[in-house]
Formats: structure tokens, sequence, C-alpha cells
């Protein structure tokens, strides 16, 4: 039976559902995410952008959220309680607000669900695993999953995938060496698997291979249906191999979380691995100027990491490193 793991770490929370040693879905939270779907929150209207329709609403930590519909016979400047229906997402040059509705009639300012509270309601058994020793997580595949949402190059047998992020949507090409109807069938197959490891929602593209025949077409769409469990919506295969997948958007995917800023990602990434990693003296980061300053400004983290250790950490700067090749080594503190 699948069961969820879950990971505590500095900088953020990661869980991953695993069922025969595979990663069925996976998700991190940072921990400086911003309000999480579900909140609800004090929020001042700011703007009325469409009457009836939209508005632009300041929550109590500066952020903005679009209020959609905005409540009738508030006027701008108005206190009211929003409940965010999509959290923030990041994106390069131009970050897609909050999505907030008013909250209902006798709610009260709390919190949405963390990502612990979202998996224990999922139904699966959740396996609490350490930040050292045995690594259920990578056994898993936990570094090949962060190298596919990282570059969107994702394989499969007879095939690949190319994973880019748009402002309108997410696509998945699809190519490989097979016949087109079998390769269209193995590619949305491996589509299906991708959205759902990486928790990709919103409105996404496949880009199949052209296939003429009907039960070619239907044989594709069979199999995304097979493999991504509802609810979501889609299109019929067309002629030319494109079907477009349509599922709630609550949050950020794993590719916009790990792409939107790549070196807090890698910060991150650096202290799993000083955790884990084993030896006595003090804990060595190298980075790049980028990571290494990120680590610098969070000083929560350094405490928290040296606390969970027992080390002291050392920070290096290398200008030859790029922003996803740090390391870290456990060994002397250099004077």
């Amino acid at each position: 039976m699948a069961e969820w793991l879950y990971e505590d770490g500095v900088g953020e929370a990661r869980a991953a559902l695993v069922e025969q040693g595979r990663i069925l879905e996976a998700m991190i939270e940072p921990d400086d995410e911003g309000p999480r779907a579900g909140a609800i929150l004090s929020a001042r209207l700011t703007k009325i952008v469409q009457p009836g329709r939209r508005a632009i609403a300041t929550l109590a930590d500066g952020s903005e959220a679009l209020i959609e519909p905005p409540p009738a016979g508030f006027t701008e400047g108005a206190r009211l309680l929003v409940e965010i229906s999509r959290a923030a997402i990041a994106e390069p040059g131009r970050p897609k607000r909050a999505i907030a509705r008013p909250a209902p009639a006798g709610a009260e300012p709390m919190d949405g669900p963390d990502l612990l509270a979202r998996i224990n309601a999922s139904g699966f058994p959740v396996r609490r695993v350490g930040t050292h020793g045995e690594d259920a997580l990578e056994t898993a595949g936990w570094s090949e999953l962060i190298e596919e949402a990282t570059t969107g190059e994702i394989a499969f047998p007879g095939g690949g995938l190319r994973l880019s992020l748009t402002p309108a949507m997410t696509l998945l090409d699809v190519d490989g060496l097979l016949p087109p109807a079998e390769l269209a069938v193995a590619g949305a197959r491996a589509a299906a698997r991708a959205i759902r490891r990486m928790g990709i929602s919103g409105s996404i593209g496949i880009d199949l291979p052209t296939i003429t025949g009907k039960g070619d077409r239907q044989a594709a769409a069979a199999a995304i249906d097979e493999e991504l469990p509802q609810p979501f919506e889609r299109t019929a295969v067309n002629g030319f191999g494109f079907v477009q997948i349509v599922r709630r958007r609550a949050r950020a995917s794993l590719p916009e979380l790990l792409r939107s800023d790549a070196a807090a990602a890698a910060a991150r990434a650096l202290i799993r691995r000083a955790e884990r990693t084993p030896g006595a003296g003090a804990i060595h980061i190298s980075a790049a100027a980028a990571v290494i300053a990120i680590l610098e400004d969070r000083t929560g983290w350094r405490d928290q990491l040296e606390r969970r250790r027992g080390l002291p950490l050392a920070l290096r700067t290398d200008a030859t490193l790029a922003i996803s090749a740090g390391h870290v080594h456990i060994g002397p503190l250099q004077a």
C-alpha cells in the first residue's frame, strides 16, 4: 500500500507518496511561502479592478491577493476577511498574486493547512522520517525527481518528455523513436505520471505525436485516465496529437517552486545534504555567490542546522561553481 514519507527539514518540509519503492506524488513546502490555500485572513480592499468581478486586497503581511468576486457594498479602503483559494505563485518577471474570496459568514482568522495536515487528510498512512541516517526519500528516487522538475527533461522507455513552464499553461512535449501510435500512448502515460508526481495543476497541455486514427487517439487518452487520479477535466486528443488537461490549482507545482528561485532551492538542498553528511568537526558549504548570500541572510536556517547537527557551519563563496553545483563536506574548522 502507498504511504507518505514526511521529512521536516531546515527551510522546508518535504513529502513523497511512495508505493513499491516509486514516488507517485511529491511536494515541498518552503517555510517562507506566504499564506496557504485555505487560510482565512484579515485584508484591506485596495483597488476595485472590475466592479462585482475582481478587486485587489492587501493582506496583513503586505502581500496582495485578487478577490474574485469582491463582496457587494464594500468600497476601497474597507477591511474584510478573505479566504485564500490559491496561494501566490512566483513567476519570472511577474509573480502571480494569491487568489481569494470573501470568507464565509461567521468565519474566524486561521492559517491554511500545512503540508503535514494535507497529507494526513489524504487517506494514506504517513510515516515521519528523520533528517539524518537512512534516507528513505532518496531511496525512492527523490534526487532524480528534483532533477526532472528542475531541468524539465523526463525520460521514459522509448522516448522522453520536455516540460516547459509558460504564463498560460504547463506544456509537456513528447518525443521518441517508437512508432507514432505507440509513442503517443507511452508519452501520454509518462506525462500523466509526471503531472501527478510533480503536483502540476491549472491548465496543462500535452503535445503527442500526430496520430490520425481515432482508436489510437482514444488509446492515448485512456492512458492519461488510467494514470492521473480524478478530479481533472481534459479534451479529446485531436488529430495533431494535442490534449489539454485542467486540474484545480491551489499552489505552485514542484517545477514552478524549484525554478522560481533557483538559488534558494539550491540553498535548501545544500542544507538537506549538510544534515545528512556524516563526520565530526565543522560543516563546510561551498557554493555560488547567490546561494551563499541566501544562507548568510537566513540566520534562522543556519542556527537550526547547527543546533540539529551540533556542529558549527562555515560558508565559502566559490565563483567557479554553478548555482546547482554547491557541495558539502565535514572537517576541521579552519582558523
